[in-house]
């Protein structure tokens, strides 16, 4: 295990106890989709009352487009897990969450006055999960670990000379 980031072992493991972790959670959304039979991101959409709730209504006009929201959703979700989990490439990884996260939060903002047909499991006013999770994996962004531990480390890997 080389700490090519000079992290203490303790920032280290903790770090990379973190992507693995956040990486868990989305590949688990995103097999739990998978799992269910029919399952879609139209009701999510339609239920959406952010800034941009317009432009997610839109997608669900057409069945092509809501067929490719929900397959970009799903192995979006997936793809960024396995990514973080096995610390592969895992600055996609990050980038693909921060994106999916961005969209969650602006098409269902915690904001007072706004009541949801899906509700959340908490009560929230202006910080929520997905604005939580969306810092937390920004700080795995700006404090990278799988070239030290992950499959990156093998990938990415110097050629001694």
């Amino acid at each position: 295990m080389k700490n090519i980031y000079n992290y203490t072992k303790f920032q280290l493991v903790w770090l990379v106890v973190l992507r693995v972790l956040i990486g868990w959670y989305f590949l688990y959304e995103g097999l739990a989709k998978v799992l269910t039979p029919d399952w879609t991101s139209f009701g999510y959409l339609m239920d959406s009352q952010g800034l941009l709730s317009s432009v997610f209504k839109l997608l669900t006009a057409n069945e092509t487009v809501m067929s490719l929201v929900d397959f970009v959703n799903i192995y979006g979700l997936i793809v960024i897990g396995l990514s973080l989990i096995l610390g592969f490439f895992d600055r996609i990884g990050t980038i693909g969450a921060i994106s999916l996260l961005v969209l969650y939060c602006l098409s269902h903002p915690a904001l007072l006055g706004v009541s949801y047909v899906f509700r959340p499991e908490g009560s929230y006013l202006w910080v929520d999960k997905n604005l939580i999770m969306l810092a937390a994996v920004v700080v795995l962004m700006v404090f990278p670990t799988s070239k030290s531990i992950g499959l990156d480390r093998f990938i990415f890997r110097k050629v001694k000379e």
